[in-house]
């Protein structure tokens, strides 16, 4: 009998370490598909930049510095998307920065549209508007996942007994978060208007 309980004691001392480092690989992965998901999104705004201001061009042909703005806001967003790396903390900081300079040009474009009602009622920046304003959304939900997903491996990661494995496994540091400048901006949803 007594040596049914060792048995029993074995098989949880060498089942808990391959149970803590499953699931600390399935947290690790979740919350890299998140960033990819962040990914997809942030592309699907960049390639939508350059058709907007080919459509506005026309208008706004005495604001071509606003328009260079955010072509170099873009230019710069999408560089720094391939180097974007969510076990970085450094790297989701430039990630973030760049993004953040992308929204203040476009918020500037979209002041330089509101002065010009004949463009603000065009069918075509009307679909760009609705178009910008589903992928700021899709964007929003994304960090939103990304960053629950990193909570979900931190926590995971910290917990007793996996802290004790963690470290031994290769999971030495916890994700980082991906913040933004304007923490009260994330509190609503953008607007686009045109």
């Amino acid at each position: 009998m007594a040596w049914l309980v060792w048995l029993l004691l074995l098989a949880v001392a060498a089942g808990l370490p391959v149970m803590v480092y499953n699931r600390l690989v399935q947290a690790q992965n979740r919350y890299r598909n998140a960033f990819a998901q962040i990914g997809v999104q942030l592309k699907r705004r960049h390639d939508l930049i350059p058709n907007l201001l080919a459509a506005v061009k026309g208008y706004l042909k005495h604001e071509s510095e606003t328009l260079e703005q955010v072509a170099q806001a873009r230019n710069q967003a999408a560089a720094s998307l391939p180097a974007a790396d969510p076990a970085s903390p450094a790297a989701l900081q430039q990630l973030a920065a760049a993004e953040n300079r992308l929204s203040g040009a476009l918020r500037g474009l979209q002041v330089q549209i509101e002065a010009y009602p004949e463009l603000k009622a065009a069918e075509t920046m009307q679909q760009f508007a609705e178009e910008m304003a589903s992928t700021e959304n899709r964007i929003t939900f994304a960090r939103q996942a990304y960053n629950d997903a990193v909570m979900e491996y931190n926590t995971l990661r910290q917990v007793f007994p996996n802290n004790l494995l963690a470290a031994a496994f290769g999971h030495r540091q916890d994700a980082p978060l991906l913040e933004f400048d304007d923490a009260a901006a994330l509190g609503q949803a953008p607007q686009v208007r045109f």
